[in-house]
């Protein structure tokens, strides 16, 4: 929770001192880039929907992930769900393709 609170705090100091000025739109891009919000949560529907829309096999789609197939198939049963860095690589790989991670 106070993650969530510091991430929304931070990104509304930078684009307000972006409006007033103080800093430009090449910093403002940066900012941007590195993804401080919180990332998106992964249900078990949608990391299978994820792997099968990239037409990789559970064991090709953990090689990329750098993770288990034992992982994979959890997460995708929902016994499991995806954190940290996990979670990042999927949302990437969801905006992205798997090309991405290459």
């Amino acid at each position: 929770m106070a993650n969530r609170r510091l991430r929304k705090e931070l990104s509304e100091t930078v684009h307000g001192l972006y409006r007033v000025g103080a800093i430009d739109v090449k910093t403002m891009r940066e900012f941007k880039t590195l993804r401080v919000e919180e990332p998106k949560s992964y249900t078990a529907y949608d990391i299978k929907r994820l792997r099968l829309k990239e037409r990789a096999s559970q064991a090709v789609f953990a090689a990329y992930l750098n993770t288990s197939v034992s992982t994979v198939q959890k997460w995708e049963i929902g016994d499991k769900t995806p954190s940290g860095p996990a979670l990042r690589l999927l949302d990437l790989v969801e905006r992205k393709g798997l090309e991405a991670l290459t």
